[in-house]
């Protein structure tokens, strides 16, 4: 094992884990729906930074890595770039192909951080949004140098809960209450300590910016059960927690929804 990726263990832990699901690429497929219903976009001024920074102009090669439903994915699509998004869940990436369909340089394939379809040297910027804790750090890096030209970049970015928000916190309670081994597993595999493993002797430049949504409250049950270590909301424990889910909703709506609050984090660079 590379000695550089320290944080690797945890990151095969949480991966074994959801095994007996069929594996990191299944996790969200039963999810679909409640992602795309209730998962935030990312603010116009994370654009901003990736063209100033790039730069990055019109028609640029992007690859995007762990695209779900496609959430970042329309944000460069309408920056003009030419955007492949790579999606190991057949259902998450059906669902971002209907949503997308209507961009001209959009495209999608399956794949993994670790095993893309792109072609050598193919690539201006790799982007992983909200996926990077469930990427093998070794193999992703290999992969990414492998499909980037030789000035290309990644991006990580991530859409961080303001833990100090009324909502959040009781988010919390509730998930520490039903999320279990994996909620714990990703816990402990969340404090980014593998992103300088990643980048190696790059230091990366980094941002952020305040971000929020509002949701209703069908919308805000469908936040909770998004999450990877929920249980089926049809169950009977899932039963349980969608009337805690509708308690935190009365308390904390005003007009009929609730603002969710984040910190949209990016990092840029090209891992060494």
């Amino acid at each position: 094992m590379n000695p550089k990726s320290s944080a690797i263990d945890t990151g095969a832990q949480l991966r074994a884990l959801y095994q007996p699901q069929g594996g990191v690429g299944n996790i969200f497929s039963p999810k679909v729906a409640d992602y795309a219903a209730s998962r935030p976009d990312y603010p116009a001024a994370l654009f901003d930074a990736l063209r100033e920074a790039g730069p990055l102009p019109p028609g640029a090669v992007v690859a995007d890595i762990g695209a779900g439903t496609g959430l970042l994915t329309q944000g460069l699509l309408a920056q003009g770039y030419d955007v492949t998004a790579i999606e190991p869940s057949a259902a998450m990436r059906a669902a971002a192909d209907q949503a997308l369909r209507e961009f001209a340089h959009y495209r999608s394939a399956a794949g993994t951080a670790e095993h893309t379809p792109l072609p050598d040297a193919s690539v201006d910027l790799i982007t992983a949004a909200q996926a990077f804790h469930w990427f093998d750090v070794d193999a992703a890096r290999a992969e990414f140098l492998r499909v980037l030209k030789p000035d290309g970049q990644v991006a990580l970015i991530w859409n961080d809960r303001v833990l100090s928000d009324p909502l959040h916190t009781a988010l919390n309670a509730l998930f520490a209450k039903y999320g279990g081994p994996k909620r714990d597993a990703l816990l402990a595999h969340e404090d980014r300590g593998n992103v300088c493993a990643f980048f190696g002797a790059t230091v990366p430049q980094q941002w952020s910016w305040p971000h929020a949504h509002q949701l209703d409250a069908a919308a805000l049950q469908s936040l909770v059960f998004s999450r990877s270590y929920m249980p089926d909301k049809d169950s009977p424990v899932g039963q349980q927690a969608c009337a805690d889910v509708r308690e935190i909703f009365e308390r904390l709506a005003d007009d009929g929804v609730v603002a969710v609050r984040y910190t949209t984090v990016a990092m840029l660079g090209r891992p060494q």
